[in-house]
């Protein structure tokens, strides 16, 4: 399987490190601008050291990278965390960075698409694009993890809820529902 990744300037970066350290697939990363300002300022991390993650890292402003095609195959593109206004810019068909362009790409070729959404409360303009894309297959996974597992660290948080991005496509988990749980 080959996955764009997608990091951009909303806050919850921990979130897409622990996709890229986690995910099984050969990964590709797309890091904005503000997609490294807040990686360093919230991780301490650079994109140089998230290299060993991925097979290579491309600048958002090079649209003349492989993925700004359609001829480039991939399996899906995953944006996490995804800001709105990039949720924005992919709704309104704005293709003006290579992610956007690379959402487009994705779109046009029924390709699998996940935005991990990094925002509270969300507007009604917000809402509508994100129910835009859903009827268009996007897949929306609100930044919000769960408490089913009991979780002691945020690190537990962070970890379900990639989890669960990974499930979305199909990968291995380490957390799942126990059989028993569904036991009186």
């Amino acid at each position: 399987m080959r996955i764009v990744v997608g990091l951009t300037g909303a806050s919850g970066s921990t979130y897409g490190v622990e996709f890229l350290r986690r995910c099984p697939a050969e990964k590709f990363l797309i890091l904005t601008k503000w997609g490294r300002h807040v990686l360093h300022e919230e991780t301490g991390l650079t994109s140089q050291l998230l290299a060993e993650h991925v097979k290579r890292t491309f600048p958002d402003e090079d649209l003349s990278a492989p993925f700004a095609s359609g001829s480039t195959p991939f399996d899906a593109l995953v944006i996490i965390p995804c800001s709105i206004t990039t949720m924005a810019r992919i709704a309104c068909g704005l293709g003006d960075t290579l992610l956007t362009r690379t959402a487009q790409v994705a779109l046009k070729e029924r390709r699998r698409i996940i935005l991990c959404l990094r925002e509270t409360p969300l507007s009604t303009i917000a809402l509508e694009q994100a129910h835009r894309l859903s009827q268009a297959g996007v897949i929306i996974m609100p930044l919000a993890p769960g408490f089913y597992h009991r979780p002691q660290t945020i690190d537990q948080l962070v970890e379900q809820f990639v989890d669960k991005v990974l499930g979305v496509l199909g990968c291995p988990t380490a957390w799942a529902w126990k059989p028993e749980a569904l036991e009186g």
